[in-house]
């Protein structure tokens, strides 16, 4: 009769696990994110995101120094540290799912008072060795959830990483671009602070000839000044640039190598795929999904909370009144124990713990819809920034031209006396203006090509 009550018990409980597990087991699949038309024209052909960085440029020294950011970056070793910690939690997750086991061993001394024990007995001895096993059955899914939440942790955090990696890669080339850009624009200011003292001493000349007044020396002498006096603010700007990159890099603040701006070759083939290759090629996306992914596995897990605990325990060793007994064949001892607990009245805890779930996995969701946004917008910003550089250097090249004549021009007929001082000066100043502005242009160009390439996702491949 007991036998027959067992086997029913077991059966009906085998039967609502399996029919609640079925029903409240879910398998997360991918949102219905839209993602046509995020960055506006799009190829289906290769991405640029699949590029390895080591391809991408054309410069060795930036190349090399890539690779020491990679090696010495403390913001990128830190962040390798926290995957390997969130994989040690991913590791716990799974033996989780496996019984615990635990060994003990006693000696036990009881002395009964006289009045509890009149007849005895008195004194009491025993001695224990013995393993013990506990494991709850996971009917409900809810540790198997627990297990895919931490994993998806794990791959969120890994992605971290890789978006450490990809922002370091565009940070140290944006930063060696500025700075050879500022190395140009020195260039240029030296070569016109050198011109201006020509034109100093030429307007002496004329001056003596009677061909122009004092006020035209003192202001090609104030012009002269004007281009000088911007010297160091450029050299400062250098310096500071030179000590980011060496953080950068790893390094204590101090002198970079690099080669210079005109070496520079921008990569031409800026094709960015097709939209959705960003939910598996830029990471802050992939860990805005994997945030996602684990808070549904914590929904479910949650949920669980509501159905029976089923668990068994086991132990078995030896156990002896006396302790020269203990090794005998006759201590041996063994009991299993199954164990059912339902949840009737906790203080709303199981309910509070899935509205919260729930509520974060909402709030994860609007995390990762948002994160897409924001990657779409920054490649087309980035397309957009760079087919306006390359408008502007094509136009600048013809202003360039221009002034460059117009310079020319009004220096000889400044001695002919069929131009003013002022002409020439205004001329030089548009001329200087527009070579720092043809410098920014090409800045604008080279950097533009690194932003589209974070932007895709590009680097950690």
């Amino acid at each position: 009769m007991k036998t027959n009550s067992f086997k029913n018990i077991a059966f009906a409980l085998l039967a609502s696990a399996t029919l609640l597990s079925c029903s409240s087991s879910r398998h997360y699949e991918r949102s219905m994110i839209k993602t046509e038309g995020l960055y506006g024209t799009t190829t289906d052909g290769t991405n640029l995101a699949n590029e390895a960085w080591k391809n991408l440029f054309n410069d060795p020294i930036l190349d090399s120094l890539i690779a020491e950011g990679l090696q010495n970056n403390l913001n990128l070793q830190s962040a390798i540290e926290a995957v390997k910690a969130s994989e040690a939690y991913f590791k716990q997750s799974q033996q989780a799912m496996l019984p615990g086991i635990s060994a003990q061993a006693g000696h036990t001394y009881v002395r009964n008072s006289e009045s509890t024990y009149p007849d005895g007995p008195r004194e009491y001895e025993a001695s224990q060795i013995a393993l013990q096993a506990s494991w709850e059955i996971d009917f409900w899914g809810k540790l198997k959830s627990a297990k895919k939440a931490a994993y998806a942790n794990y791959l969120g955090t890994d992605a971290a990483r890789k978006a450490v990696q990809t922002s370091l890669i565009a940070n140290i080339a944006t930063a060696y671009y500025n700075l050879l850009g500022l190395d140009q624009q020195l260039i240029i200011t030296k070569e016109t602070v050198k011109t201006n003292a020509d034109l100093v001493e030429t307007m002496k000349v004329l001056k003596d000839h009677g061909s122009v007044t004092g006020a035209a020396v003192v202001q090609s002498e104030a012009a002269r000044y004007a281009a000088e006096v911007t010297i160091p603010d450029l050299e400062q700007q250098i310096k500071a640039t030179e000590n980011t990159l060496s953080i950068l890099l790893g390094r204590v603040p101090g002198t970079i190598k690099r080669g210079k701006l005109e070496e520079q070759k921008v990569n031409s083939k800026l094709t960015v795929g097709v939209p959705s290759e960003l939910l598996d090629n830029r990471p802050d996306v992939m860990q805005a999904e994997y945030n996602v992914i684990s808070a549904f596995e914590t929904t479910n897990s949650a949920k669980a909370y509501f159905f029976p605990a089923v668990t068994l325990t086991a132990s078995s060793g030896l156990e002896a009144l006396k302790f020269n007994e203990l090794f005998d064949p006759g201590s041996l001892m063994a009991n299993i124990v199954g164990g059912l607990a339902a949840p009737l009245f906790n203080q709303r805890a199981n309910r509070t713990r899935l509205e919260v779930a729930k509520a974060q996995q909402a709030q994860a969701l609007a995390g990762f819809k948002n994160t897409l946004l924001s990657a779409g917008q920054e490649v087309s910003d980035a397309l957009n920034t760079y087919q306006a550089a390359e408008t502007k250097i094509e136009l600048r090249q013809k202003q360039l031209n221009a002034l460059e004549k117009s310079v020319d021009y009004t220096k000889e007929l400044l001695t002919y006396g069929s131009a003013t001082y002022t002409e020439v000066l205004n001329a030089q100043q548009s001329y200087l203006g527009a070579q720092l502005s043809n410098v920014s242009d090409h800045l604008q160009q080279l950097t533009a090509v690194v932003t589209l390439y974070r932007a895709l996702g590009g680097g950690w491949k």
